[in-house]
């Protein structure tokens, strides 16, 4: 069992601020995992796939109070008939109990909750393998791109495109059709082939039901239904009302690297595929570092246009570019937008950097850097 000790260290720090934690994740991101690297000493692991736990738990004050340990897993909560009577009970009756509840999607839950648990239940989103973890996993940043970050994935020696195949149809069957009830798999696996092409560029709904042949209407109900599930992050704009600055139009990003570049069909992966991909691991521990901020970027009607943005204040707006080569920055673009925004700092991502530095560019201080240590800045 590998273990990830960044995100151990996020389920303690939200225990500290409720009893009960959701951990949400796309399929085989390893919630099961991670869950059972609590360790069967403190915690008490529950698979609510299997058929006898609904009767296990029929009675929840008797099986909590018979929990001889500070921590019970529900893995898979969403399949109990009243997930939320069982977690309501846990956190009424047994206030120093720990709960970990994991499921696929924050809807599994949400459909079945009649109690909001308000206040006493956190949100965790369990992403990919994270470029901190590389080294547990025994790989390189390169095959971090090409397989992706899914643990299946990121262990297998080669990359296998059944793997790939396999949890595109298993993620309609166990989670679109079921929390949906989408009907035809064939449209909506067009559809999300169709946004792991064009990922990391601006999706237009008009054209993207043109390309494909659907209505507009079903475009918007996929596209919410992959964003709900936390397969696709929509980054859009960031504006203050400065005349000539996009507005509307976002951008998507797929959730994993090893599936855009598997859609592209990029086999080996080329300098300027590295670039791209590059963009959905800043993405990544932006969600990771800053998990109820929204991902932002800025465009003008000329062109013009930063990877990432990050307000601070009322004033001061952070950017953040990406580049694969720091060599290869222009600083057009940002020179633009400190045009509308002076106040801020500059970042320059990328995985070539080593040691942190700031330099002088066009008028502008930039500090280049990777993403270790991100929250430190």
């Amino acid at each position: 069992m590998i273990n990830r000790p960044y995100w151990q260290g996020r389920l303690e720090q939200l225990w500290g601020e409720a009893p009960i934690i959701w951990l949400a994740g796309v399929r085989r991101s390893g919630k099961t995992t991670l869950a059972q690297s609590l360790g069967a000493e403190r915690s008490l692991y529950v698979n609510c796939d299997l058929p006898a736990t609904e009767e296990m738990v029929r009675d929840p004050v008797l099986f909590f109070r018979q929990c001889d340990r500070p921590i019970v897993v529900f893995d898979e909560i969403h399949q109990l008939r009243d997930p939320s009577r069982v977690l309501k009970i846990a956190a009424d009756e047994f206030p120093k109990l720990k709960v970990l509840a994991t499921g696929s999607s924050t809807l599994a839950a949400s459909r079945k909750f009649s109690d909001t648990l308000t206040g006493r239940k956190r949100l965790l989103h369990l992403l990919p393998a994270l470029t901190g973890e590389l080294a547990a996993f025994g790989a390189s940043l390169e095959k971090r791109l090409y397989h992706g970050g899914l643990p299946p994935a990121l262990l297998a020696a080669g990359k296998q495109p059944s793997l790939y195949r396999e949890w595109l149809d298993s993620f309609f069957a166990r989670d679109i059709q079921r929390l949906f009830a989408f009907r035809d798999i064939n449209r909506f696996n067009a559809l999300f082939e169709y946004v792991l092409r064009q990922s990391g560029g601006q999706l237009e709904i008009t054209k993207t039901a043109s390309a494909l042949g659907i209505s507009r209407p079903t475009v918007e109900s996929h596209l919410q239904a992959l964003e709900i599930t936390q397969a696709l992050t929509l980054v859009r704009p960031f504006h203050g009302g400065g005349q000539g600055e996009i507005v509307r139009q976002p951008k998507a990003y797929a959730f994993d690297t090893g599936f855009v570049s598997f859609a592209r069909g990029w086999d080996p992966l080329r300098p300027a595929d590295r670039g791209l991909l590059w963009e959905h691991l800043v993405i990544e521990a932006f969600q990771a570092q800053w998990p109820d901020e929204p991902v932002r970027y800025w465009r003008d009607k000329g062109g013009n246009e930063v990877d990432f943005i990050r307000p601070r204040s009322r004033e001061a707006v952070d950017a953040y570019e990406c580049k694969w080569n720091p060599d290869e920055f222009e600083a057009k673009a940002l020179k633009a937008f400190r045009g509308y925004y002076p106040k801020g700092n500059n970042y320059l991502l990328s995985p070539l950097t080593g040691r942190s530095y700031v330099k002088r560019t066009k008028g502008l201080e930039l500090t280049v850097c990777g993403l270790e240590n991100l929250g430190d800045r």
